[in-house]
């Protein structure tokens, strides 16, 4: 691992960061762990360790005199432990994200979805003891990478006119038949905060697509129909959409809808998608557009990558509508930016005012 680490450095060696450097703090009880992470991380010059703690208390003390951009959380410590204080932290760090890394985000999916409801952006598996190299280095650094510089976005291709983000598309008045949501990267806690300002009923289907891995899935389901206070389920082949029940893409394959003359029902697609996600946004919004038309309503949060641009471009030809996360609220500005960017979105706003926005299309009133 020296050696591995050795040659990170070398490569870095006579370069000047282009931008700010990413400020971490990390927190874990293990020192061989915040030492092994540190060393990791301080490999690519894009990054310095502004703290270390050894606790979530010791954490939000320190947070009191040092800013950082990111905050490596692991989730089993002494004390209180990580999962009930990331609100705290994330109050404390004003403005930080939160990352978990934690031996407990690959088989404890439970804690894990729990960590990005309560506001997480991201989390990644620990590896065990003296497997702290390989492929693991490469992939967290991608990850703070696109959290840390989330905030630090090249000007976008075209000139934006209306409010830093339009031109905006006139969002349709009629009453919403179908709502679709895409989310990725803090996606958890956005979707929790839509469905907090949205009717405990709007009396149409809800589709989902979340990125995370399958086994997470029926845990995610589970936590979002007690935030939601609705039915949810993760998709099967022949599903029923009813209203109100929400319907959670399964983390290997694509969902879809088919029209009977009996509705509408689910259709799981594995073909590959334009983005490469798996589940990805683009067929979920397409399909809902080709099924539902105009009163298709699709919702992009917060997200790596430009998956959701090509299909809602295809439910935007069909007359459907499309809100898209601001940046402000974002964990990281990339589905939505991308969607933007493509002159696709009718709105930019917080999840909160997009659930006001879809309550408003629910009844007979139009839009305002």
């Amino acid at each position: 691992m020296e050696r591995a680490l050795a040659k990170s450095r070398d490569r870095q060696e006579g370069r000047e960061p282009k931008r700010r450097r990413i400020r971490l703090m990390i927190v874990d009880d293990s020192m061989v762990a915040r030492a092994v992470l540190s060393r990791m991380v301080e490999s690519d010059s894009a990054f310095e360790i502004a703290a270390v703690a050894g606790t979530a208390e010791d954490a939000i003390d320190a947070l009191r005199s040092v800013q950082v951009d990111i905050v490596l959380l692991d989730l089993e410590m002494p004390g209180a432990g990580g999962l009930q204080m990331i609100p705290k932290i994330l109050e404390a760090a004003a403005g930080a994200k939160v990352m978990i890394v934690s031996s407990v985000a690959d088989e404890g999916a439970a804690q894990t979805v729990a960590a990005l409801a309560l506001g997480a952006a991201d989390a990644m598996p620990k590896p065990g003891t003296g497997r702290f190299n390989g492929r693991f280095a490469e992939v967290l650094v991608s990850r703070l990478k696109a959290l840390g510089f989330a905030d630090d976005q090249p000007p976008l291709a075209e000139p934006i006119r209306l409010q830093g983000f339009g031109p905006l598309r006139a969002m349709p008045p009629n009453r919403i038949g179908i709502l679709a949501i895409g989310a990725s990267t803090g996606g958890i806690h956005a979707i929790a905060a839509l469905f907090q300002a949205l009717p405990a009923k709007i009396g149409v289907p809800i589709l989902v697509t979340q990125h995370l891995p399958p086994p997470f899935m029926p845990v995610f389901a589970r936590q979002l129909g007690i935030a939601a206070r609705r039915e949810a389920l993760v998709a099967e082949d022949g599903m029923k959409l009813l209203p109100d029940r929400i319907i959670i893409a399964p983390g290997d394959a694509h969902l879809t809808i088919e029209s009977s003359d009996r509705g509408q029902f689910v259709r799981l697609v594995r073909e590959r998608a334009p983005s490469g996600c798996l589940p990805s946004v683009d067929p979920m919004f397409a399909s809902a557009g080709a099924e539902f038309g105009e009163s298709a309503v699709a919702v992009i949060l917060t997200g790596m990558g430009r998956d959701g641009v090509d299909g809602a471009s295809g439910l935007v030809a069909r007359g459907g509508s499309v809100l898209a996360q601001d940046e402000a609220t974002c964990a990281v500005w990339g589905m939505p930016r991308a969607v933007i960017e493509a002159g696709l979105a009718c709105a930019v706003m917080s999840p909160e005012k997009m659930g006001r926005r879809i309550a408003s299309r629910v009844g007979d009133a139009p839009c305002k």
